[in-house]
Formats: C-alpha cells, structure tokens, sequence
C-alpha cells in the first residue's frame, strides 16, 4: 500500500499540496522532509503529536526527516490562530528547550547514522543581512495575499505586530535553505501552518523553479469536542516524564472517552490496520482490552515498554485488585517530617494531588478523599511511621487521581 494512502487510511492528512504527484513523489525514491517544531517550552505535548507520528511513519517507509526546532523562529513567535503575541523569550531558554525536545523525539524517531537530524533554525537565520532578506526573498511575498490567510486575518482585529508579521517569510525561508542544503523537498506541519507551508512551496518554486510539496496533520479532537493540545482537563499532558509521568500518561490513554478508541489506535500507535479494525469492533470487556492496549502502545512508544507495562500493572493494581503497584507515581516522605507532626492535610498537599489545604478539606468532606482505598473522614488525622512503610500509602483524590506516598530510606 502507498504510503500516501497508509497516511491517509490513519487519519494524518488534512491537506497536501500537488494532490495529483504528492502520492507518486513519496514511491520513486527516498526523500528529504522536514517537520518544524517552536522551542517555546520544555516539553512537546499532546498537540504535537499527530505530526511526529506522521513523521516516525514517512521515516518507517524510507524517507528522511530533519527536525527543526526554531530557535530563532521561536523568538519571533507564530502568529497562527493565537489572540496574543507570544511571549518573548531569551535565546539561553530556546536553547535549554532544543535539547529537552530532541531528547523526546529520541522515542519516535531514529536518529542514528543516516537517520532524522535535529537542526536549529537560529544557524542560519540570526546572522542574515537585512537588506539582502528584502530583496531574495520579501519581494517574492504580496502582502495583500499574506492578508488573506486565515491565521493573519484572525489577528488583525486584536492587532498583529510587524514582528510577528514577518514569521510566515522566515519559516518560508526555512524551506528554501534546507532545499538548497539538505535537498529537502516535502514539509510537514499541523493544520495550522496550512499557510506558512504553501508559502514555502511557493518560494521555493519562485527561487530554484523546484516543485516542493506540504502536508498538514489534523488538529485532533476529542469526540467530545476537546483539543489534543496542552489545554487538557486536569492539566496539560506533556511528553517530558518529570512533568506527566508515565502512569499519568497510560491514564490519559485508558480514560480517553470509548468512541475515541479507534481514531487514537490510528493515529497513536504502529498497529496494523488489520488489528485496529478488530479492536474498534469489540464491545463491553473487549472495549476495555482495546483502550488497555491504546494506553500501553502509546505509553510504550514516549516512554519506552518497561515504564509503559510498569504503568499498566499499577493501574490494575489500582482499580482492578491485581498487578505491582511499582508504576504509581511516588514521593518520599522523611522520618524526621513525620516526627514534627505531619496530618493527612499535609499529606495531600505535598503529594500534589490537591492544591491547597482548603481543598483537602473540601474534598474530604464531599468523600473524595481516600488512604489505601478507605474514606478519609478526619484529613486532620496524624500521619505516622507504621502506615508509610513496606508499599507506603496509596492516596487517592478524586476517582482517578493517586499518588503513592514512601517512608524515605534513612
């Protein structure tokens, strides 16, 4: 099967450019593609997903991927369906946020000889001249045209600085010099840079008289109208295992809404087709093995098997009575803590699982507060010694929020 209709069957094309030769561009040869991500934070999230899985598929089939991270892009900021401009951020925090997300994509992509390359736009953008800038490559953009996209115009009503105005040339400027360097003829992106990656085909076309081809994955949502990004209830779901740990992240997975199961099957995990087809047929306890599965796949894939089975038997431990509890995230609680008078309040609080004291108190007295599976009716309840050793204590707020909480080795 064509890899263009693979990309498709899954649900990962939104739109192409040169629909008519895109299919029979990606079957002649291997070839060079690029998929740029903004070093804007520490973490990739769930929002970026689609498009490294895309990306870990082209590279599956043959093709090679450069990874930019925008390190100077990042700083001008993408306008892109957003109110505000982005905050301005220091070149030594883009840097800090380039390894962190190379060392992430490490999970979905190869990047050994011959493999994906991690580059940074900042090599070649932050020394460029001016003036020679306007004349190579700000006279092939009309600005009358760049007002008619969609992510410019959303913008123009709550004000769009010329700084920011100035992203779509650059990030079409990234195309053009990865194609004179790399030969890189194809890019990828999210639904949102529809505009920003015909722009770069166009320039391209209008600099080297190359044909260059886009894609764009879909921005994912949920069946019930949510966003796959980091705005996510609960909290946002990142990548980075010190921000959303592996059992949080098979969490998500499992407790993703079942009529979502067969859509995240295709576009969260390498499952053939043939088996996805059979697991989105099931009903009742076959349900719950697919999403089990969903999670485990997903989970595998960012946080390598071992974490991602880890995280599965503490679940089962958790909710079902069987499994190790060695997946559930822990915190270690001193000796010498319990000794200066520590309440289950403070307990609750230091674990993360609630914010404050008051909502302690709160959660307590609606019942949702819970120590190895028994109500907390008194959360002023003294915490000691005896009830934090051997497997610790399981703290439970909510339905689906535990944390397990460990007497320190002295």
């Amino acid at each position: 099967m064509e890899l263009l209709a693979v990309l498709e069957e899954r649900g990962m094309v939104y739109q192409k450019t040169g629909t008519g030769g895109l299919g029979k561009f990606l079957e002649d040869r291997p070839r060079v593609f690029y998929a740029g991500f903004d070093a804007t934070a520490e973490s990739l999230h769930l929002g970026h997903l689609v498009p490294l899985m895309t990306a870990a598929h082209m590279q599956r089939a043959g093709h090679r991927p450069l990874i930019l991270v925008g390190g100077a892009t990042a700083l001008v900021g993408d306008p892109s369906f957003r109110n505000t401009e982005r905050p301005l951020l220091s070149q030594d925090d883009v840097e800090r946020y380039a390894e962190a997300l190379r060392t992430q994509m490490t999970r979905f992509l190869d990047f050994g000889p011959g493999g994906a390359v991690l580059l940074n736009n900042a090599r070649w953008l932050m020394d460029l001249n001016y003036i020679d800038f306007l004349l190579h490559v700000g006279r092939h953009f009309s600005v009358n045209r760049m007002l008619t996209v969609d992510s410019v115009k959303a913008r123009l009503e709550t004000g769009l600085s010329f700084l920011e105005f100035n992203y779509m040339l650059l990030q079409s400027f990234d195309f053009l010099h990865l194609y004179r360097t790399w030969n890189c003829e194809l890019q990828l992106g999210g639904a949102d840079q529809w505009g920003n990656i015909v722009a770069g085909t166009d320039l391209v076309r209008r600099v080297e008289g190359a044909e260059v081809y886009g894609i764009t994955c879909p921005l994912v949502t949920t069946s019930t109208g949510e966003k796959m990004s980091k705005s996510q209830p609960g909290g946002a779901v990142w990548l980075d295992p010190k921000l959303t740990s592996p059992y949080r992240y098979y969490q998500f997975w499992i407790n993703s809404d079942d009529r979502d199961l067969g859509k995240f099957l295709r576009l969260y995990t390498f499952l053939p087709m043939d088996t996805i087809r059979e697991l989105e047929s099931d009903t009742g306890a076959g349900l719950r093995r697919g999403k089990e599965i969903l999670a485990l796949e997903a989970t595998a894939i960012a946080h390598g098997r071992k974490e991602a089975e880890a995280a599965r038997d503490a679940s089962r431990a958790l909710f079902l009575g069987e499994g190790g509890l060695e997946g559930v995230p822990s915190f270690e609680v001193s000796g010498d803590r319990v000794g200066r008078g520590m309440t289950l309040v403070d307990l609750f609080v230091e674990s993360g699982l609630c914010p404050s004291r008051g909502e302690v108190r709160r959660l307590a007295e609606q019942g949702g507060l819970y120590t190895d599976g028994k109500r907390v009716t008194d959360p002023g309840e003294p915490v000691t010694l005896e009830s934090l050793a051997g497997d610790g204590l399981i703290l439970r707020a909510g339905k689906k929020r535990h944390c397990r909480a460990v007497l320190a080795a002295d």
